[in-house]
């Protein structure tokens, strides 16, 4: 892999963790990130407008330390042994998670927020980032998730949204893109995004 290539890569991973697979806790010491979630109204240079999933509109500025992730439909068809994916869900009560989101990364990527954690998508919800072992087909997919430390079974029902996340740039930032923002306030009450996944081709990011 050449440099440009890796750099980019590991740019994205940068986006992925801040987007959200990372424990809260890691924020202690700084202001938690302020989420905004939508579909982008207005591209101006190095800011945005989103008409958020509540109805409201959010002016959000961009600067050169913007990520960018680009997040695609994928198949579950495609997670084998060795896949390494997030899965948010919600505890079963036995033990097992019910996934609620998959996101796919590339191999590139690999080790990306490893771990078992709390998440903010739903109440009680948690992330689990690893490497698929087994995968069992039925009623959906039953994966079993290793990570450092332990592993976790995941459920995956049939109608749970699998994306992809790669690498992504500026470009996918036009109007009507879904969007999620991960941004930080400004003493003067905006916001900066310190990263963004954006949907392509129509795609919604389910974080």
């Amino acid at each position: 892999m050449n440099a440009s290539l890796q750099k980019r890569l590991r740019g994205a991973a940068v986006s992925i963790l801040a987007a959200g697979f990372i424990a809260p806790a890691v924020f202690a010491q700084t202001p938690a990130p302020t989420g905004v979630r939508g579909a982008i109204i207005s591209v101006s240079g190095d800011n945005l407008v989103v008409k958020t999933n509540r109805g409201a509109e959010q002016a959000v500025k961009l600067d050169k330390d913007t990520r960018v992730a680009a997040i695609s439909l994928a198949n579950i068809n495609d997670i084998k042994p060795g896949s390494y994916i997030g899965a948010a869900a919600i505890p079963q009560p036995d033990g097992s998670q019910k996934a609620l989101e998959v996101h796919v990364f590339p191999p590139a990527l690999a080790g990306t927020g490893d771990g078992h954690r709390p998440f903010d998508l739903a109440p009680n919800s948690t992330m689990t980032n690893g490497t698929v072992g087994d995968v069992v087909a039925s009623n959906g997919r039953t994966l079993t998730l290793k990570y450092k430390g332990g592993e976790k079974k995941i459920i995956v029902p049939e109608d749970v949204p699998i994306v992809n996340i790669e690498a992504g740039d500026r470009s996918l930032l036009v109007v009507g893109a879904k969007v999620v923002v991960r941004a930080r306030k400004n003493p003067d009450g905006s916001l900066t995004a310190a990263s963004i996944s954006a949907g392509k081709n129509g795609v919604a990011p389910p974080m």
